[in-house]
């Protein structure tokens, strides 16, 4: 029986081609579609959660208050002080490391040098991820200071071999560490990736000030791991109990708290102290999209089978007549659904596999499908019969309910719930493809108004280098040669980069100030000369820092915000103290963008320190041509650090990239919403095909009397164009709901304008006209002899 109805099932799908074919393409791309968002889907899902210790490994998380006791906001900086305390007084915590965030350094193998993401951490930090090991043994491989573990990339960059245990490395072309173990590259999607892992007691000797342990600097991450069926909410009331009574701190201040790693990339937004979700908002948008596209294809494929609901009746009521049972009808049909489903899968996966490269490329990461995994294949079987099911279970009922007597008759399908089904179907699937439309729409216009957004700053020609090497000794040579070449015209260095995301401190003191206050943060840039100049900063009162004035070398910059949270009337001359040193304030800047485009920063504090850089940040002369600029600096960044490869990076990129987040829904609503928009055209064509064909006769009839090919148009097309207006009135008011709802993220925002309702109506609705119009002028043009010989 099932090999019969396999053959009958392959003739029709074969006997009507042209509906097979829109099935198919329509299942096939919102097939492919779906299974693209949902491999992004778990990719975003599954960050931080390779290790066997996901589910118990905890980052140390830092409220910041204001004087009124709330919380301003929450982040992951940590003090080294703190991770000592922890370990001797939380018994509860089973590994616990410090680590700094990671920054490109050099690491060379003789003259085969590279710039590779570098990182610190305490030995811990092998146990809390529990990484591959090719060679070397995790439980020594930290414990000497000048010794470091590569990753396996790295290794075959640098030695052209994974097989490099115990030779030597050259680490910022001053210290040589021993290769003690090499690891598996780390995936994606990790917050703690890196090319190469360095001892924290290494640190300590590039970094003697680490050693004194502190509670003002929170640019490092504390991990901990805690024992299994350790109570996180306890274990988080003791660490609030610990810091109090080791800070003398009194009331109801939480300014340590442990928060899931796992997490964090999905809920790491916080208000009041307090996960308030974050990209996981976005995740539940990619599900529904991916939803909303597959469903979309099986409304297709139910449209047309129901529309064909006449043709296939008599078929029906034959197999009824001579002892088909309606559990073998309904099997037909589902097979028949199961077969083009299948075929549909095989043409996602070649989809998939051809376009998954370039979303790879476009959205910046790297998602591979591993076809050898077992739950990859019952992920796609679930697929497969969700949509075999789905897209056939309809039709299958409803066919196979006919009564043989009128289906011989044919007096079914016309004026029958199926019709009311398919009008509503057409119209669920144009008000999720409006829906896309707008939301697509105001996505791109916040992306622009970020973008567009005053910065305080003039990025233009302005591109930032690392410090490094011989550029901290001789950066006055540097600088000097630069000037001189003409090919630049302002040079400045500072301790961090124009944009950043670090460098907080607390216990600042100014005339004035309370107790509560001394908790404020602020942000802190070193600098010399010529960095208000150098970064096209505006000056709101005072003077930036000069040679001309000795005194200088103890003076400070202080942003806007800065004055303002200080409540400084007349903030010239004031005088500023944090760890015992003093610096008098010479000027206030106008606030720029250093953080997050999407808030407020934090108050930023400047002060002239000459042995504290990092960042080399150059204005070239755009008059002299950006090409021949650049190839300027890397000529005299060559001469005097050879060691170093030379890079630049235009500021204007790294504000790009703050915005990464939100360009990755922009692609993902642009690429799926067209891919949804075609799929509900193709389906709408199919239909307006299908109903010109099974009303051939009465065209030919009406143009015989004088109807003309307008009329004709009019009359195949007017009933799709009511439903799908249905649909706009229906999707503008939930798309306005739901993206005012997803503005409100933002504190720098931008409304829905009017026009963004008109032109998705618009474009909604000429794209279906354009659709209906091709299949409705074809048909009305048709030779009415042949439509009269019709049957």
């Amino acid at each position: 029986m099932f090999r019969l109805n396999l053959k009958i099932a392959l003739r029709n799908l074969w006997k009507n081609k042209v509906a097979s074919l829109i099935n198919m393409t329509g299942l096939a791309i919102g097939l492919a579609a779906c299974l693209m968002l949902l491999v992004y889907v778990l990719y975003e899902w599954n960050f931080d959660k390779h290790s066997k210790n996901a589910g118990s490994t905890y980052v140390t998380l830092t409220n910041i208050r204001d004087d009124s006791g709330k919380v301003m906001f929450t982040f992951d900086g940590t003090t080294t002080a703190l991770g000592p305390l922890i370990k001797a007084g939380i018994p509860e915590v089973k590994y616990l490391c410090r680590t700094s965030y990671g920054s490109n350094s050099l690491i060379a193998n003789k003259a085969n040098s590279f710039k590779k993401q570098g990182r610190f951490a305490e030995p811990d930090f092998l146990k809390i991820f529990d990484f591959q090991f090719i060679s070397g043994d995790p439980r020594t491989a930290m414990k000497q200071p000048k010794s470091v573990v590569l990753t396996e990339s790295t290794a075959r960059v640098l030695f052209g071999t994974a097989d490099v245990l115990n030779k030597t490395v050259r680490y910022q072309d001053r210290e040589d560490l021993s290769v003690t173990g090499v690891i598996r590259d780390l995936p994606d999607n990790s917050s703690n990736k890196f090319d190469f892992l360095m001892p924290w007691s290494f640190y300590e000797l590039v970094d003697p000030g680490l050693k004194n342990l502190n509670w003002d600097n929170y640019s490092f991450i504390t991990l901990v791991t805690l024992h299994p069926g350790a109570d996180p909410a306890a274990v988080n009331k003791k660490l609030d109990v610990l810091i109090k009574k080791n800070r003398n701190i009194t009331g109801p201040l939480q300014p340590y708290f442990f928060f899931p790693l796992s997490k964090m990339h999905l809920y790491g937004k916080f208000e009041e102290g307090k996960s308030v979700g974050g990209a996981i908002a976005q995740i539940w948008l990619y599900i529904a999209l991916a939803g909303g596209i597959l469903l979309i294809a099986c409304v297709n494929f139910m449209n047309m089978a129901t529309a064909r609901s006449e043709k296939r009746a008599r078929e029906v009521g034959i197999k009824k007549t001579i002892g088909a049972t309606r559990s073998s009808l309904i099997l037909q049909f589902l097979l028949e659904s199961l077969i083009l489903a299948f075929v549909s899968i095989l043409l996602a996966i070649a989809l998939v596999e051809a376009f998954l490269p370039a979303m790879n490329n476009l959205l910046g990461i790297r998602i591979d499908i591993t076809y050898f995994n077992g739950y990859i294949w019952l992920g796609i079987l679930a697929v497969l019969l969700f949509t075999g099911l789905a897209a056939g279970g309809y039709p299958a009922f409803y066919l196979s309910s006919f009564n043989p007597v009128q289906t011989l008759k044919r007096k079914v399908g016309r004026g029958s719930f199926s019709v009311r089904l398919r009008q509503i179907l057409i119209v669920g699937q144009f008000c999720f493809t409006v829906l896309l439309i707008i939301s697509t729409l105001i996505i791109y216009r916040q992306l622009q108004y970020i973008k567009n957004r005053p910065l305080g700053a003039d990025t233009n020609a302005l591109v930032e280098m690392p410090q490094e090497g011989q550029l901290y000794d001789k950066f006055e040579l540097f600088k000097t040669n630069l000037l001189n070449s003409g090919a630049v015209s302002s040079v400045c260095q500072t301790s961090v980069s124009l944009v950043h995301h670090s460098s907080n401190f607390n216990g600042l003191e100014w005339p004035g100030i309370t107790p509560q206050e001394r908790s404020i943060l602020f942000n802190q840039v070193a600098t010399t000369y010529d960095f208000i100049q150098t970064n096209g900063l505006k000056l709101i009162m005072g003077r930036d820092f000069s040679k001309q004035y000795a005194s200088d070398s103890a003076a400070v910059l202080v942003s806007a915000a800065a004055v303002k949270t200080m409540k400084l009337k007349d903030p010239l001359g004031k005088v500023l103290k944090v760890g015992g040193q003093q610096g008098t304030i010479i000027g206030v800047f106008q606030d720029y963008v250093w953080d997050s485009p999407y808030k407020s920063n934090t108050p930023l504090i400047v002060n002239f320190n000459k042995g504290y850089g990092g960042n080399i940040t150059i204005k070239l002369k755009a008059d002299r041509g950006l090409k021949e600029g650049m190839e300027t600096v890397r000529r005299i960044a060559r001469q005097i650090n050879p060691a170093y490869p030379v890079e630049m990076n235009f500021v204007d990129n790294a504000y790009e990239e703050m915005m990464q987040k939100e360009r990755k829904l922009g692609i993902l609503s642009n690429l799926f919403g067209g891919l949804a928009i075609f799929i509900s055209c193709l389906g709408l064509y199919g239909l307006v095909a299908y109903s010109a064909e099974q009303r051939t006769r009465e065209f030919g009839v009406r143009k015989v009397l004088g109807a003309s090919v307008l009329n004709l148009m009019q009359l195949l097309s007017v009933s799709f164009i009511k439903m799908i207006a249905i649909a706009i009135m229906i999707a503008v008011p939930v798309a306005l709901y739901l993206m005012n709802t997803w503005l409100q993220n933002f504190e720098y925002h931008t409304g829905i304008s009017w026009w963004i309702i008109a032109l998705a109506s618009a474009g909604t609705l000429v794209i279906a006209m354009l659709t209906l119009s091709f299949q409705a002028y074809k048909s009305a043009v048709a030779n009415p002899a042949d439509a009269l010989k019709y049957e």
